[in-house]
């Protein structure tokens, strides 16, 4: 069979098993769990791959989540398409479970298009005329939430980091893989697909401000107020914002979890989470320390002490265009070279970004769905649209990218220069991991 013919039998076999790609989304979305508690969503993709494919799968690739390799006897790169495990946390959306987790991310999205790419791959008997090794990564933990659930888990030594990609990266799980793809979910209007976007980058933090207890209402002079330090620390450091460079696009968002224990004493206690985040890794440095200046600033001008717990959070996610080549070519091929935004700039930020600057990577946003990711308004407007189009999509461009022996990835890696190689981003990752106290 010509490449067009090879394609073709993909298209057809994801349209083929449509439903059953579609009824593992709805399955996912109806059980929705947060980041390193995915353990009913790991079984679920487990059994698919191995039942629907008939392939071998590895569970706790990243203390959740779980991977199955194919083509494994073959030669040449090897590309992973990866989907994201978790919910998020939104209580007003109608279908938010009792304790208000939902897949109002889109993450159950991306599994079933993950999984109707390997459909397409496999069932189709496709991967045989590759050349080159596909794996197919469920991955967990992309939206950087409960952090004290994550800290016990890393106190336990069950993880490294709070992010489940930075967590793959640092065991060892990315190390044979040459190329990795993956998508969101994003509201289009009357489009199909977002190629090309970037991102920021976060450095996570957890702040305590230590004050003093004295009654609130006979003694207030004996206290040191600790709430008094945060509210002094968030306003110093929106002082700021002016020295933050335009194209660095920065933003610092601090919520306050604990503001003291009773009304009647004066607060010794007060706990704040913030992420800081930039374009650039620079300018996530900067930042940073111009944030933990103004922090401890406050602090100090009422008499309180400070203790900033540093987390490592996510890299600004890289465009690579030699990979975009390949998506916009399946794309047309596909019938969609007029629904196609180009180009997106996210001041948010992804896990797979860290993977960016490693490895060439791709990560188009489709569309399908309505409302803002992450709100009460999300919900799927078309599922044939958010789950299959995808996952046509992907496998399209695995095989352009294996096909002759692989010779376009071959070509993109002998080109590809990454940002840092995984040595030198561990180091930098343990270069913000760590407690200021002042």
């Amino acid at each position: 069979m010509n490449i067009t013919e090879l394609k073709n039998k993909v298209i057809q076999t994801i349209e083929d098993n449509k439903d059953i790609i579609i009824e593992v989304g709805r399955k996912i979305y109806k059980n929705p769990e947060f980041g390193y508690k995915e353990f009913e969503t790991t079984k679920t993709v487990s059994k698919f791959l191995s039942e629907e494919l008939g392939l071998e799968v590895e569970e706790g690739i990243a203390y959740t989540g779980c991977r199955a390799r194919a083509n494994g006897d073959k030669e040449g790169p090897k590309v992973a398409i990866l989907g994201e495990l978790d919910a998020i946390s939104c209580n007003d959306h109608c279908d938010a479970n009792e304790i208000g987790a939902i897949h109002a991310c889109g993450h159950n999205i991306q599994v079933a298009g993950m999984l109707g790419a390997a459909v397409g791959l496999v069932k189709s008997g496709v991967l045989s005329h590759l050349g080159g090794k596909v794996d197919f990564m469920a991955t967990p933990a992309e939206e950087f939430v409960e952090l004290e659930y994550r800290s016990k888990l890393r106190a336990d030594g069950k993880i490294k980091y709070f992010g489940g990609k930075q967590e793959m990266i640092y065991n060892g799980t990315f190390d044979d893989v040459n190329m990795a793809i993956m998508f969101h979910a994003l509201d289009l209007g009357d489009k199909k697909v977002l190629t090309g976007p970037v991102s920021n980058g976060f450095i996570g933090k957890q702040v305590k401000f230590i004050g003093k207890e004295a009654h609130a209402g006979s003694a207030p002079y004996e206290g040191i107020n600790a709430l008094n330090a945060a509210m002094l620390a968030i306003n110093n450091v929106h002082a700021q914002r002016e020295t933050f460079k335009e194209s660095d696009k920065v933003r610092f968002h601090p919520i306050i979890t604990k503001g003291g224990d009773i009304v009647n004493v004066v607060p010794a206690d007060v706990r704040m989470e913030s992420y800081v985040r930039a374009r650039t890794i620079d300018g996530m440095v900067d930042a940073n320390y111009k944030v933990n200046r103004g922090l401890i600033a406050g602090a100090h001008a009422v008499g309180a002490s400070i203790e900033i717990t540093e987390i490592p959070g996510y890299l600004p996610i890289l465009r690579h265009d030699s990979m975009e080549k390949v998506l916009r070519e399946n794309l047309d091929f596909l019938g969609l070279e007029n629904d196609v935004i180009e180009g997106g700039d996210f001041t948010g930020s992804f896990d797979f970004g860290d993977v960016s600057h490693i490895i060439p990577t791709l990560h188009p946003m489709f569309g399908g769905i309505k409302g803002g990711l992450h709100t009460k308004e999300y919900n799927i407007a078309d599922e044939e649209a958010a789950y299959l189009l995808p996952a046509k999509a992907m496998a399209l461009t695995v095989v352009d990218l294996l096909i002759n022996e692989g010779k376009t990835a071959k070509e993109i890696l002998e080109n590809f220069k990454p940002t840092m190689t995984k040595g030198e981003y561990l180091k930098f990752m343990e270069s913000n991991d760590k407690i200021i106290k002042a």
